[in-house]
């Protein structure tokens, strides 16, 4: 019968995608690629790693349909396939939390020493800002906010937070958010604006699990 040979098939198939995701560089790719389009050069700056480097992690990532890339000139540009691989590194996390000690621990000491304070949901935080509660700051550099960003929020990079801390606005909750839930970007930003006697408190998720849950984006690549 074909069914054997077609599940033995199938399952190895999807553990190209596990064997993928091994790396952990080419995860930390993957979550800087869903915040935008960038260049291999890019992200061998952020990364820390040689451009040829780079190139062999993301080709990896591109033979399994995680990645797509286009060509501009001289540069190759990157971005991930689609929403599924935001929810897939979402549930990669999740599982990890759950059932890996050392997960579990890293996250736990990662957070209990950045903030005491309960993140806010992502659905909470839209009902909040229709009801013109909160002010929803974000915290990432200006071309990742440029390529997307939740509906409404402001870009103040944390780098120039306490400079242009006059463009937030006054008497009113600020929720800042990054890239995602271990980005320290929005841990920063929230330390920087209680200094400051501000309300603040950060996002639970960042704006890659926000877009993915449906939830209103401004995005130029949706106009």
């Amino acid at each position: 019968m074909p069914e054997p040979n077609f599940k033995s098939d199938l399952f190895g198939q999807f553990a190209r995608i596990g064997k993928a995701l091994s790396s952990g560089k080419r995860l930390e790719m993957l979550e800087f690629l869903a915040q935008g389009e960038r260049s291999v050069e890019q992200l061998a700056r952020l990364t820390g790693l040689a451009v040829a480097n780079t190139s062999q992690h993301l080709q990896q990532l591109r033979q399994v349909g995680l990645v797509t890339a286009r060509k501009e000139g001289l540069y190759v540009y990157y971005r991930v396939a689609g929403d599924g691989i935001v929810r897939l590194l979402a549930a990669l996390r999740a599982v990890g939390e759950e059932h890996v000690a050392d997960v579990d621990r890293l996250v736990k000491l990662f957070r209990d020493s950045k903030d005491d304070l309960e993140p806010v949901p992502a659905k909470e935080l839209w009902q909040r800002v229709k009801q013109g509660l909160v002010t929803v700051l974000d915290v990432r550099p200006p071309e990742e906010y440029a390529q997307g960003h939740i509906r409404g929020a402001i870009n103040v990079p944390v780098t120039d937070l306490k400079k242009r801390l006059h463009q937030i606005p006054a008497g009113q909750e600020v929720v800042a958010y990054c890239r995602g839930p271990y980005c320290l970007l929005a841990y920063e930003a929230v330390q920087v604006l209680r200094k400051k006697g501000i309300k603040a408190r950060r996002l639970e998720d960042g704006y890659p699990e926000w877009k993915s849950a449906g939830l209103p984006v401004d995005d130029p690549s949706r106009a």
